[in-house]
């Protein structure tokens, strides 16, 4: 015997930007973000947002391991030291082309904000909330088996990781959004974490001067490096405003 019952619908639509609810939530999201920036540039608030500047250094750094499997490299290991600095590093048998080593180091840039702006537009829905800190939590393990070799790495990484999966299964509706929300505003400003990397054409490490991230790309496709920290900051400022407005729409 056939029985009848209503279709339910479990989806979740978040308040629309138009409305109060919406602006509050939007307007939440970014002051979560322009607290962080500025804890990160506070003497003490780097201690107070330590596990996430280890995130946003792993958000970057994978952007660049990424992209440069993307181009057929053999992306070596990520390191993250202490001081919430790190590296990609990444090998090849012939000279990468200007393009390659431009788009691998705007990867670093653009990817993190990417992968944030995907995390908000997860937060539009239940289902995707809690398959978007699934699928991070798993990233965070299995990259930090893969790639990653540092002590630093080691061990916040995969405790960010089990703390995803842990509230993606156990954690309330309203905590799961909360969560992806705020790790997807990690993820977009990720690199403003050190904001005068993005308008600074190099820096020393380990008493060795080397290239920043837009004075690679400077180096590789002429114009100068403020130029491309500009057009990057324009960038990520319109992804952001779009997965905003997406996820609220």
């Amino acid at each position: 015997m056939a029985e009848w019952r209503p279709r339910v619908n479990n989806g979740y639509r978040p308040p629309s930007y138009r409305s109060e609810a919406g602006r509050r939530e939007i307007t939440l999201l970014v002051v979560m973000g322009a607290c962080s920036i500025l804890l990160w540039g506070s003497p003490y608030g780097g201690y107070l947002l330590y596990p996430f500047s280890i995130l946003a250094t792993w958000f970057h750094e994978m952007g660049h391991g990424l992209a440069a499997l993307a181009f057929g490299y053999d992306f070596e290991r990520l390191v993250i030291f202490q001081n919430g600095s790190g590296y990609a590093l990444y090998t090849t048998t012939d000279s990468p082309s200007r393009l390659s080593q431009a788009m691998i180091a705007g990867a670093g840039l653009i990817g993190p904000t990417l992968a944030g702006c995907l995390l908000i537009l997860a937060s539009a829905r239940r289902a995707a909330t809690r398959s978007a800190l699934v699928i991070l939590g798993l990233v965070l393990i299995g990259s930090t088996l893969i790639w990653v070799r540092s002590t630093t790495g080691w061990i916040v990484l995969p405790l960010l990781g089990v703390a995803s999966l842990a509230i993606a299964f156990k954690g309330r509706e309203q905590w799961r959004r909360f969560a992806v929300q705020f790790l997807g505003v990690q993820g977009c400003i990720s690199i403003y974490r050190d904001f005068g990397y993005l308008f600074s054409e190099g820096f020393v490490r380990g008493g060795q001067a080397q290239l920043s991230d837009t004075g690679v790309i400077s180096q590789a496709l002429f114009l100068p490096y403020w130029f491309w920290g500009g057009l990057i900051t324009a960038m990520i400022c319109a992804m952001v405003f779009w997965s905003l407005r997406r996820a609220h729409s």
